[in-house]
């Protein structure tokens, strides 16, 4: 596997780099944004936020918007809300500085799997005007074509396999994210808030209180 390390700071990359390396990945280390966003394609990247030139939250979006590469963010900034932010424009995980190499690695492999098992069949499916093509990643509404992130579609494709029937909280975590996902909880509800809002019907995915969610059919 290869993976991209967008870090500044020498005295973490350096040392991270070389625990990469130890366990069998090829890793490419840059030290900016710009140099992040013009690197050769990587199978992952793991994404400082306070970078010199770019801030990291923009180039993890950018990244996103061009590429579905697993990212997992690695950054000192721990609060809850940088966590959210940071899942909501695309990232696949976030891990707090400072954390050891072994669960780095776990995350690693862990999104990886993830990334690898999360096209599901049928290719095609519609609900109303929405429809949705696994295969292509694509999504239209009512004719156009509207940008979700990764996690925005996986979320929509898992509600539309069973239009009507009602997803757990827990279900929709362990499908969408991680069967030990412990990060903020508050991270479902931005993703479909968000996804409510790019729908442009907020009534298309209905809340059943104390269990989850549910398209309407």
């Amino acid at each position: 596997m290869r993976v991209l390390v967008v870090e500044d700071d020498d005295s973490i990359a350096e040392p991270l780099v070389t625990g990469l390396q130890r366990e069998s990945f090829v890793v490419e280390r840059v030290a900016t944004g710009a140099a992040a966003l013009v690197a050769a394609p990587a199978d992952m990247v793991l994404l400082d936020l306070g970078l010199p030139d770019i801030d990291g939250y923009e180039v993890c979006r950018r990244l996103r918007a061009v590429s579905d590469v697993p990212i997992i963010v690695v950054t000192a900034r721990g609060q809850e809300v940088d966590r959210v932010v940071g899942l909501e424009l695309g990232a696949d995980d976030y891990l707090v500085k400072p954390f050891g190499l072994r669960e780095l690695v776990a995350r690693i492999r862990a999104v990886a799997r993830r990334s690898e098992t999360r096209v599901v069949a049928p290719d095609q499916r519609r609900v109303g005007g929405v429809e949705l093509d696994v295969r292509t990643r694509r999504v239209t509404v009512d004719g156009p074509e509207i940008e979700l992130t990764r996690k925005e579609f996986d979320l929509l494709a898992l509600l539309m396999e069973e239009p009507g029937a009602t997803r757990t909280r827990a279900e929709i975590m362990e499908s969408v994210w991680d069967a030990h996902w412990y990060g903020p909880t508050k991270t479902l509800d931005v993703h479909i808030a968000a996804l409510r809002r790019k729908l442009g019907d907020p009534t298309l995915i209905e809340t059943v209180r104390g269990i989850g969610l549910r398209l309407r059919v």
